[in-house]
């Protein structure tokens, strides 16, 4: 059996590129109807920064979708990492695109002068005392720095020098709100490298039994012209830069990975990246060394150096050996801290303690202090200012979360253990508060801290507020959110109100102070209804359950003016996304609520409720595999019963005809689509997009799966629709962005299993959209995508022959 399945992964990968594809033809990009268009011209819900005295909101617009000239920028692709050349930014950035300023005592909304004729800011930063705003600005030709004066409301640009924004461009200010630490792009840099057009040799990579598996990866390094580049593009100059437009650097141009200041500003921790490079892994992955400057630039300690790490295991616990994690203690003057792994990094040894959290404070000739031994895998900690901790540790194979509390006097118990599954049952997030250095504390007041959280529940998520003793874990609730609106709490303000973002099923998102005591809200923002042509649409949160009993939910749109009786059952179309789970209980829990604002998506197929289509959106698709069973096991009967209890929900209400249902889904969910196609008969058509197909290709696990191939082929044969793509007979439309850098969903995927169904006489069309990624961006390319599902959909669903569902 297993000579036949390696026998079959073969020809997948040999065969299959020899069939061609059918004429292609450019038809050019199409639009939908304007009931469409309209949706994906609605602008963006606005976002909110508050400053660090609690004074101020910054109202934040984000642009409508880029047009397709702009996704043409220039873009390299290296070592994981795709940017722009031109202004060493990063690529097809989502900026802000404008600012005003709201003063929380009085309400009023203040214009900001001097900004950008064509904003494109990003990573927007207040300066610990309030005053200042820095931000970077996206030119088509550089990366800039700029600063807006908070009290005259001006903004301008802040020094000449030319920032590197290709890792997003971190912007760190001093504790005094006098200067700003960034990585600019070095003086004397030159020209970027030439390609010679001879080649110097060829590209070698070898393996003498060293165990290194990896996932599969995209836009590496290549060749030795690849690691130019890098060089060159990724090297920065540390500067710091006075309100006075001073320029001090740093030390010397570095591949720096990251910089950041210790909270009392004496010492800087510097990450930077070491050759040689690694052709098999992304940066992330690559050598590292670690250290301690002073704040002149001069080295004080080396904490860690890393060799590249293209050999870990591809387990989701693995972590590489060595000092990771590293970062300040924000409550202390200068104390570093770090977890070490203490069974190899290996999540199959059998250990009791899995990391041990380490500290070391200034001047760094001492011996590390062990603060905590973690029986899983730390993931991160907040401090106090009085010297209290709280520290995460997490187990992804169980979904185990603990939370421990170290009093001032270091003394550590459980402050809280979980199942990370477990919405209904999540204590929240806890508020933090900016000191006046501008370190980011945990916000303690009479001995408790405060949490928030969406609050899910049975009947849909409710946000919350709680306090909760730290000394005892005792939690009082402050306040939650009630029907019929959904307010999520933003902040505690040091008013005692509290700033939330408030929404109702007819009423878009707007922030508001709420006063606790009293109940009274006051409106901040306005915000007009985005889309109102399509506000007779309803919405509901339904619940449903699976033939064994897990319960499940989707949300249900139907079209304007529906009306049962007179319109009877309609065409649906049902769109999901698979996730895995290790109990059933926690599978079954309710992820979404019934008062949020009705936004119409394009990304969804919620845009099809303007086209007489009911819609079942983010249906649940529960995997679940409980003690040794492994959710992947019984992948596609889940799946199968899944989809009927979907089908069966929309029946039941009398408003899906059994006869015109479609599926569909992104990426994992076009995966599931496929299988769906393959093994039942429940629909009649499917939407596929940014899928991956074959698991032959992406043999080092995929998605949540730890087991890779040759541990188990039969388990991805069974789970391949590319093996299957002979059953594959309903009709399939299949949407891939042509330059996809997501791991595992390389174009490929959808060429292939496109190539497949042709050959074995399916129905299918293969829609491939010029310069997009996993995701798409261009206006273009959304409206061309909604054209052909509607197209796609309108012929083989809505108009299909009335005949008996099998």
């Amino acid at each position: 059996m297993k000579m036949i399945l390696r026998a079959a992964l073969l020809g997948s990968l040999l065969s299959c590129s020899q069939l061609a594809l059918a004429t292609a033809v450019d038809i050019g990009y199409q639009q939908p109807v304007k009931e469409i268009v309209a949706i994906v011209d609605a602008a963006p819900a606005p976002g909110a920064m508050l400053s660090p005295n609690g004074k101020l909101m910054l109202s934040t617009g984000f642009a409508a979708l880029p047009g397709i000239a702009d996704l043409a920028a220039p873009e390299y692709r290296l070592a994981g990492v795709r940017f722009n050349p031109a202004n060493n930014g990063p690529s097809q950035p989502r900026y802000v695109s404008s600012l005003q300023l709201i003063e929380l005592d009085t309400q009023q909304t203040k214009a900001i002068k001097g900004l950008p004729k064509d904003l494109k800011a990003v990573n927007l930063n207040f300066s610990p005392d309030s005053r200042y705003l820095a931000f970077i600005q996206l030119e088509d030709n550089e990366a800039q720095l700029w600063q807006v004066d908070l009290q005259k409301l001006r903004a301008s640009r802040w020094s000449n020098i030319r920032l590197n924004a290709i890792w997003g461009g971190s912007l760190q200010w001093t504790a005094d709100s006098k200067a700003i630490f960034a990585a600019s792009i070095p003086a004397k840099r030159g020209a970027e490298p030439v390609q010679s057009k001879v080649p110097t040799g060829p590209v070698i990579t070898e393996a003498r039994g060293r165990t290194a598996p990896a996932r599969t990866y995209q836009d590496l390094l290549k060749n030795k012209y690849d690691e130019a580049l890098f060089s060159y593009y990724f090297t920065s100059q540390l500067v710091k830069i006075g309100l006075n437009n001073k320029v001090t650097t740093l030390g010397k141009p570095q591949l720096l990975r990251g910089a950041e200041l210790s909270p009392d500003n004496n010492f800087i921790l510097v990450s930077r990246i070491e050759q040689p490079f690694s052709y098999a892994v992304p940066v992330s992955r690559f050598a590292y060394t670690t250290e301690v400057w002073d704040a002149s630039g001069k080295l004080q300690y080396q904490v860690v150096q890393q060799p590249v790490a293209d050999n870990l295991p591809i387990a989701f616990d693995a972590v590489i050996t060595g000092r990771r994690s590293v970062g300040w203690r924000p409550d202390q003057a200068a104390t570093l801290y770090w977890a070490e792994a203490a069974d190899g990094g290996d999540p199959a040894n059998k250990v009791t303690v899995r990391d041990q959290l380490f500290q070391l404070a200034a001047p760094f000739n001492a011996e590390p202090e062990k603060l905590l031994d973690l029986s899983f895998r730390f993931s991160y900690l907040l401090a106090a200012a009085d010297g209290s901790l709280l520290v995460w540790e997490r187990w992804w194979q169980d979904r185990n979360e603990k939370v421990w509390y170290l009093d001032p006097a270091q003394q550590a118990r459980v402050f809280w253990e979980r199942s990370s599954e477990d919405r209904y049952n999540d204590p929240g997030s806890p508020l933090l508060t900016t000191a006046a250095n501008g370190q980011r504390l945990l916000r303690v007041a009479d001995g408790a801290i405060y949490l928030t959280g969406v609050g899910a529940s049975p009947e849909g998520n409710r946000p919350f507020i709680d306090q909760r003793q730290l000394a005892t874990g005792e939690t009082r609730r402050l306040w939650r959110s009630e029907a019929p609106f959904y307010e999520f709490p933003f902040t505690l303000l040091p008013s005692g109100k509290l700033l939330t973002q408030r929404e109702a099923p007819d009423l878009p998102p707007d922030f508001y102070l709420r006063d606790l005591s009293s109940g009274e809200l006051t409106a901040l923002t306005k915000t007009p209804h985005p889309m109102p042509h399509t506000q007779g649409i309803s919405r509901e949160l339904i619940n449903y359950q699976r033939a064994d009993g897990i319960p499940m939910s989707a949300t249900l749109l139907l079209p304007a003016g529906y009306d049962k009786a007179r319109d009877g059952a309609l065409p649906t179309v049902i769109w999901a996304y698979p996730r895995e789970f290790r109990s059933a209980d926690a599978a079954g829990q309710v992820s979404d609520s019934p008062y949020r604002f009705n936004r119409i998506s394009y990304w969804t197929p919620q845009f099809l409720a303007t086209q007489g289509y009911a819609v079942l959106d983010n249906a649940t698709m529960p995997i679940v595999g409980e003690g040794t069973q492994e959710p992947n096991d019984s992948f596609i009967e889940q799946l199968i019963l899944n989809a009927e209890a979907a089908i069966a929900a929309g029946v039941e209400r009398g408003v899906t005809d059994p006869n015109r249902v479609a599926i569909g889904g992104h990426s994992y969910g076009a995966f599931m689509t496929a299988n769906l196609l393959a093994h039942s008969n429940l629909f009649k058509a499917g939407i596929a997009r940014s899928g991956a197909y074959n698991r032959s290709l992406t043999p080092f696990g995929f998605q949540m799966e730890q087991r890779t191939l040759w541990d188990d082929p039969e388990l991805y044969v069974r789970m391949s629709p590319f093996f299957h793509a002979e059953k594959i007979k309903t009709p399939i439309l299949l949407i891939h962005g042509s330059d996809d850098n997501n791991a595992g969903t390389f174009p490929m995927q959808s060429e292939r299993l496109y190539q497949a169904i042709k050959g074995n006489g399916g129905t299918t069309r293969l829609v491939m959209l010029p310069l997009e990624s996993h995701g798409y961006r261009a206006r273009e390319s959304v409206l061309h995508m909604l054209w052909e599902t509607t197209a796609w959909l309108d012929e083989f669903v809505k108009n299909a022959k009335a005949d008996t569902a099998e």
